[in-house]
């Protein structure tokens, strides 16, 4: 197997940087803020002779409360997992007090440890490394890792002895994946509605960072497993409040993470609150959803404790908001006690399986000529939209192109009646379809009529009638 390469430290140490170092990408969201990472975040190493798996974690040795326990409990559990740590230290305070204490408590873990004071542009590194031989962890790696000075080198002193299972470094499961088709599955959702407890209930572990208060998850979180059979990829993403009341810089780039998360998967799990009305927000989110073309799946959280009637209110009220979507199936669960959880995997399957669905032209055409059969288009300028012929553009989500004349006329009432038309003929529950309308050109368009003599003088004649005409209706 890859060998387990883990990050830890400090707050606010680099190690997120160093992980985006090392992954050569953006996965892992870096700010001039302590305590910013929370949850582990697992990727693949792409500088080394051979190649790895390395963890980001969040800061130990600081903080107190309920989330600083949950994060250095998730630190402790990825160091237990590794098969090396690098512990990084800022080489511009030099050691510290809480860099003795966790060095301490690293040596007794029995791991291959490698001291990184980090943070070396500018210094000299011989000089940095004569102040952490005090840490007793023998001969230090400085590097800048924003700049990727001695990263190299520091992996080539990592994995010198560590036999990889794999020669090559490849990419992500959660970008793609040759060995296995993984369903790519996001869980999005105003702050608080419990995403990150559902990931854990999916998952059965505490593998993400669950809290009471708002905001506890910030940055996107990819996680692979398997059940029954089948490849997913979790992701777990931070809430989305309004606008007007994101004021944290590093919440509105959680948000964007959160897009691009929504963007990267395949099927999306909107979580809603049974405790509150279905907000402007939830709304929102779905349209952020429908404008990527993902497959949806509607959850219902907190489900348990309610007394009957107030279910009923709450189910009549989400038929009477969400009746324009129709073809996402609706699922109330309690991520909590796991009641209805199951019942996910299932809706999330067949989601996936509508929107990458191969649609057969001779069924399409049927479908489209007997939906105009029963209802005619509209006329247009006194003339009426023909549609020919259809087939498929596009998977996931399932484009339908048809072909006719005048289609940039059709109305938007029509064109929500073919997609309702689409979706129950060809049973794509789960998906959005979209339709592309498209026109022939006209050979004539923009060419001038050029008149013979004849034609020209018969012109003259019938304007000199019409001119006479009316000089005589108006001495009449």
């Amino acid at each position: 197997m890859e060998p387990v390469i883990v990050l830890v430290g400090r707050p606010n140490v680099g190690k997120s940087t160093l992980f985006n170092c090392l992954t050569r990408s953006r996965d892992a969201l870096v700010a001039d803020f302590p305590e910013l990472t929370r949850d582990r975040q697992y990727g693949r190493g792409r500088i080394g002779p051979c190649a790895y798996i390395v963890v980001d974690t969040g800061g130990m040795g600081q903080g107190n409360g309920a989330i600083s326990e949950g994060v250095q409990a998730q630190a402790r559990q990825a160091i237990a997992q590794a098969d090396a740590v690098l512990f990084l230290v800022d080489a511009r305070s030099g050691p510290t007090a809480a860099d003795e204490a966790l060095a301490g408590e690293l040596r007794a873990q029995g791991k291959q440890l490698f001291l990184v004071p980090n943070k070396v542009d500018g210094l000299d590194a011989r000089v940095v490394a004569a102040d952490f031989y005090t840490l007793g962890l023998g001969d230090p790696h400085p590097i800048a890792a924003a700049h990727g000075t001695g990263v190299a080198r520091l992996m080539a002193s990592v994995l010198q002895g560590m036999t990889a299972a794999v020669n090559e470094v490849v990419e992500p499961p959660y970008r793609r994946d040759t060995a296995v088709e993984r369903i790519r599955v996001a869980i999005v959702g105003r702050p608080n509605v419990g995403k990150s407890t559902l990931i854990n209930r999916l998952l059965g572990e505490e593998r993400v960072l669950v809290h009471d208060q708002p905001g506890t998850t910030r940055d996107s979180i990819f996680i692979p497993f398997e059940r029954d059979g089948f490849a997913y990829t979790l992701i777990d993403t931070a809430g989305m409040r309004r606008r007007s009341r994101v004021y944290e810089a590093v919440e509105k780039f959680s948000a964007i993470k959160t897009l691009q998360a929504v963007t990267a998967a395949q099927v999306v799990i909107l979580l809603l609150d049974a405790h509150e009305s279905i907000t402007e927000q939830d709304v929102r989110i779905i349209g952020y959803v429908l404008d990527a073309g993902r497959a949806l799946v509607l959850a219902v959280n907190k489900w348990d404790g309610l007394e009957p009637s107030r279910r009923e209110q709450i189910r009549r009220g989400l038929e009477r908001k969400l009746g324009f979507l129709d073809f996402a199936k609706l699922y109330f669960i309690s991520a909590l006690y796991g009641t209805g959880v199951g019942l996910l995997y299932g809706a999330v399957q067949q989601a996936y399986a509508s929107s990458c669905r191969k649609l057969d032209t001779p069924q399409l055409n049927r479908i489209l000529t007997e939906a105009v059969a029963a209802h005619q288009p509209p006329l247009v300028r006194g003339r009426r939209v023909k549609l020919r012929y259809a087939h498929q553009g596009g998977r996931n989500p399932p484009v339908i192109v048809i072909h006719g004349n005048q289609t940039a006329r059709l109305t938007s009432a029509y064109r929500r009646y073919l997609v309702n038309i689409f979706q129950r003929q060809l049973g794509l529950w789960g998906t959005p379809i979209r339709l592309e309308l498209r026109a022939g050109s006209n050979p004539y368009a923009g060419r001038v009529n050029v008149l013979s003599p004849r034609q020209q003088a018969r012109r003259k004649r019938l304007l000199a009638f019409v001119k006479r005409n009316r000089s005589r209706r108006k001495r009449g």
